[in-house]
């Protein structure tokens, strides 16, 4: 068990910003197309944040043209440039899938002070 930790751990990023379902994060990912490279940007809702260690996943979902979409970004890939907490969300529970079926104002999440 200690030598697979040791493995994961020189792959593991060392600063990982404090993240909490309920959040508004902007995920910025490098994508390379063709022979050019360039950074992208993802801002939405955290609704999920799942396993942990090396294998750590969080849920992004954003509302764009009357249509959501969600992606799912490993925490500690190399093509994930930084993760910035845009506004704080407070809420009571872990998973945020109820908000799948919600439209408009009722999609909201209330704002931590």
């Amino acid at each position: 068990m200690n030598l697979v930790d040791s493995v994961t751990q020189q792959y593991m990023k060392t600063e990982v910003p404090e993240l909490h379902v309920g959040d508004t994060v902007k995920v910025t990912v490098r994508v390379k197309e063709g022979n050019r490279e360039r950074t992208q940007a993802f801002e939405g809702t955290l609704i999920a944040k799942k396993h942990g260690g090396i294998n750590e996943t969080i849920t992004v979902r954003r509302v764009s043209y009357g249509v959501g979409c969600e992606k799912v970004f490993p925490i500690h890939s190399p093509t994930i440039v930084s993760i910035d907490t845009v506004r704080r969300g407070k809420v009571r529970r872990a998973k945020l899938y109820y908000l799948r079926d919600r439209v408009g104002k009722k999609a909201k999440v209330k704002e931590r002070i």
